[in-house]
């Protein structure tokens, strides 16, 4: 047998799975082949979205399911052993897999985290693969595993329910580590994962796996809003039955394992309503916070209570967003976090949705605005004259003509897409949402006709609002479309099928800016959302630059032994509604609750819904800008014109245009190349859109990056044409080719490429696909045609 001319899968089949299985590997439970373990970043083209390349693993190898130790890199006989080792170990890192493998059929280079010096990484024959209990052992050194009792804690299985729902990576990664951590000691840990990528799911299997390996008992889950509880307890957690509670109406039934209970519900500011203490500190032994970066971050807070009376118990912090300032903290708390899943990641793994943003400048924004002297509010009072700007409007100051031309766009830009994306409007305040949904419905007339509940006010005081916030996050349910909202929407809720966001608040804090924007990251296949839309009226997607957008959570909260009560008051840019800290009262929508129900600014010691806003009319307000706003392949906002940000891309990518138009010319498909390019951070469908669509790509690069003129695809065609280059093809072949051309003029290279194309029109006048193939003496040689067309529509001389 010639090993060098095998495939890289025959080399699988023939000689690494075989050197598994003799070392002991179970092939049906503990060797996986070709893992694919992301769904590929979704690409966004105008109003269509693709699939970029999945991530996959040639072998991943388990000690017990969703236990991964060990990745294999398989390669074709005609690489060395060690080719493909970057590749593993990039997969693994990502993947929290210690033990690294290549292979091309003659042996195995064994990358070991758990060696020192030159014993990192040797190569080993193909009959001396190590053994499961090997990799194992090996696997307890590197984790830390010392006793037989937290070996048992982390050999637990996982709950499968029989429907084949698997953890996606990153879920198995949080899980085994949360696992661990508890089963070495630790009592205090964080875990962070953008929303939308199933914390809650992510909490059932730890909660699951400690509670059947009998190290926790009696489990409590924390959250602070009734849709979170609900949602929990019909979703994942419902797996645990007649194990598991609800806390209500202020009763306690000690019979239980697993308790589900709003902060709000346990504690009070009174002594009575603190109905935690009917428990004994020692009766939990694990509580789950979720969204823990709420209350629970304050040293002060009422929740806080709660978790410092189960101080003994194993505390896990739940969130997307940790949050840390100079007065709160929950790295201060819970420690660093064991895992982190960013937002970032999210997008380019497939698992979260893509955005546009697109920023809107009013005049009376962009420059302020100011009374004229005797200028009268609506009431016929005086309106103070001084300057007015967004911080002012909506909180301070209405100006009507404001309200109404954000209502319009909002409007517009729905006509212009699709009237039903469901679209959640954050406004200032109950009040601004309140006059947001009449303009709305003003503008919307003709579908609030059909159905009233086309747009709903959804803030903390309206009960029929709160009512019908089921149906908007239910993908089957198609009213309400539009939601204006303030604070309630924020965070917990989880709106799979939202497309557009809308930014008509003020957002300093970058807790609450990632909360909103998490309220569009859900995708849902079923329903067609794979991207949304942010429409940003007050410059709040600014914070996209900031890096602690997507960076780790560091902490800044110290501590002056000599500090005052007033070095912790809130800073601006902090959030202000640490929200519930008295349960008797309903989420604020703004400022913080006292015992009256009024609300406070932090500040002002008068009640705000008790200073009235000055409201005018006859306002001059129009839109400065409409801008969209690009971000590069890092999440990040361009600060560059699209085509320096393109040349900068290409000018790293290709070292010259010789080398741009060899490997142009020599890709089997130029597709793969656009593809490509798209991966390494070009918008490519911006770019068009920017200048201009009668351009070929292709054309665009060599200008902007090398100032190569550029061809139009029509005058490409033509060129072709010219040249007389069908001369050599028989009649119907010569046709075929010249009515690609025509294609490739009107539509770019893409559809040429695709041998589908000979089933629509014009192709389908020159007989069936079968016959036009047959014309060119078969499938091979119709493609090569192809090849050559291709080659000839871009030749530079």
């Amino acid at each position: 047998m010639d090993k060098r001319a095998l495939s890289e899968r025959d080399i699988c089949t023939k000689f690494i799975t075989p050197a598994l299985e003799k070392s002991g590997w179970d092939k049906l439970t503990q060797i996986r082949e070709e893992v694919t373990f992301t769904d590929g970043k979704i690409i966004v083209r105008g109003v269509l979205t693709s699939r970029g390349t999945q991530k996959r693993a040639d072998y991943i190898l388990y000690y017990k399911p969703n236990i991964p130790i060990a990745l294999i890199e398989a390669k074709s006989n005609s690489h060395s052993v060690r080719d493909g080792i970057q590749q593993a170990l990039d997969y693994a890192r990502t993947l929290d897999i210690p033990f690294v493998f290549c292979s091309n059929g003659d042996g195995f280079l064994f990358h070991d985290k758990t060696a020192t010096g030159s014993n990192i990484e040797k190569v080993i024959q193909m009959d001396n693969f190590p053994s499961p209990a090997e990799l194992w052992n090996k696997y307890k050194i590197y984790k830390g595993i010392t006793t037989p009792e937290s070996e048992k804690i982390i050999e637990q299985d996982y709950f499968f329910d029989g429907s084949g729902r698997q953890p996606r990576y990153y879920q198995q990664i949080a899980v085994n580590r949360t696992v661990e951590a508890i089963a070495k000691g630790q009592n205090r840990i964080l875990l962070v994962m953008a929303t939308g990528t199933g914390k809650t799911y992510t909490a059932f299997q730890i909660i699951h796996r400690l509670w059947k390996a009998g190290a926790k008992k009696r489990i409590l889950f924390l959250a602070d809003r009734n849709a979170l509880i609900d949602q929990t307890r019909r979703g994942d957690f419902k797996h645990f039955r007649d194990k598991m509670t609800v806390v209500k109406n202020r009763k306690v039934d000690k019979s239980y394992e697993i308790y589900l209970a709003l902060y709000q519900g346990l504690s009070g500011s009174e002594e009575e309503s603190n109905v935690y203490k009917q428990f004994s500190p020692e009766f939990f032994d694990l509580i789950v916070v979720d969204e823990c970066h709420r209350g629970s971050a304050r040293a002060d807070s009422a929740w806080r209570e709660i978790l410092d009376y189960f101080t003994n118990a194993a505390q896990i912090g739940l969130t997307a967003t940790p949050r840390e300032t100079k007065s709160v903290s929950n790295i201060e708390y819970f420690g660093d976090p064991v895992y982190i899943y960013s937002l970032r990641q999210g997008v380019d793994d497939g698992f979260l949705a893509p955005y546009k943003v697109l920023r809107i400048g009013i005049n009376v924004d962009v420059d302020g605005w100011e009374p004229e002297k005797g200028k009268l509010d609506i009431n016929g009072n005086p309106v103070p004259e001084r300057k007015y700007n967004s911080k002012d409007f909506e909180r301070v100051l209405i100006i009507e003509e404001r309200t109404e031309l954000a209502a319009k766009m909002i409007t517009d830009y729905l006509k212009g897409n699709d009237r039903y994306a469901k679209t959640i409007v954050f406004c200032t305040d109950i009040d601004h949402a309140s006059r947001m949904r009449h303009e709305l419905v003003k503008l919307n007339g003709d579908l609030v006709a059909e159905n009233p509940k086309y747009i709903m006010q959804i803030t903390g005081d309206n009960e029929e609002g709160k009512r019908e916030l089921d149906n908007f996050i239910n993908p089957e349910e198609r009213y309400p479309v539009i939601a204006t909202t303030s604070e309630l929407m924020t965070t917990g809720i989880d709106a799979q099928t939202c497309r557009v966001i809308v930014l008509e608040c003020n957002i300093q804090s970058m807790t609450k800016f990632k909360q909103i924007i998490g309220r569009g990251t859900r995708i849902n296949e079923d329903y067609n959302k794979r991207y949304f839309t942010i429409i940003d009226f007050r410059n709040a997607t600014k914070l996209f630059t900031d890096d602690t957008f997507d960076g780790p959570p560091i902490k800044i909260k110290t501590v002056d032994p000599d500090a005052t009560l007033k070095d912790f008051e809130t800073e601006e840019g902090e959030e202000t509604d640490d929200t519930w800290d008295d349960p008797t009262m309903p989420p604020t929508e703004e400022g913080i609750n006292d015992d009256s129900g009024q609300i406070y600014e932090p500040g002002i010691e008068e009640p705000l819904e008790n200073r009235p806003k000055i409201i005018v009319n006859g306002v001059d307000v129009r839109p400065l800008y409409i801008r969209k706003q690009y971000f590069d392949k890092d999440h990040k906002p361009i600060t560059v014109s699209l085509t320096d940000h393109t040349k900068q891309i290409i000018k790293g990518k290709f070292a010259s245009l010789d080398d741009f138009l060899n490997i142009w010319n020599a890709a089997e498909r130029k597709d793969a190349i656009i593809a490509e390019l798209e991966q390494q951070g070009i918008l490519v469908d911006s770019l068009l859109d920017a200048l201009e669509r009668k351009f070929d790509l292709f054309d665009l690069i060599c200008h902007i990056a090398f100032d190569m003129p550029p061809l139009s695809r029509k005058e490409r065609a033509n060129n072709v044409k010219k040249r007389n280059y069908f001369t050599k093809y028989g009649d119907q072949a010569r046709k075929v080719l010249e009515a690609l051309v025509d294609k490739y003029a009107d539509e770019g290279i893409k559809n040429v490429e695709d041998i589908t194309i000979l089933q629509v029109n014009p192709f389908t006048q020159f007989g069936s696909a079968y016959e036009i193939l047959r014309d060119f003496g078969g499938a091979d040689n119709y493609l090569k045609a192809v090849k050559e067309l291709e080659n000839e529509l871009y030749r530079t001389a």
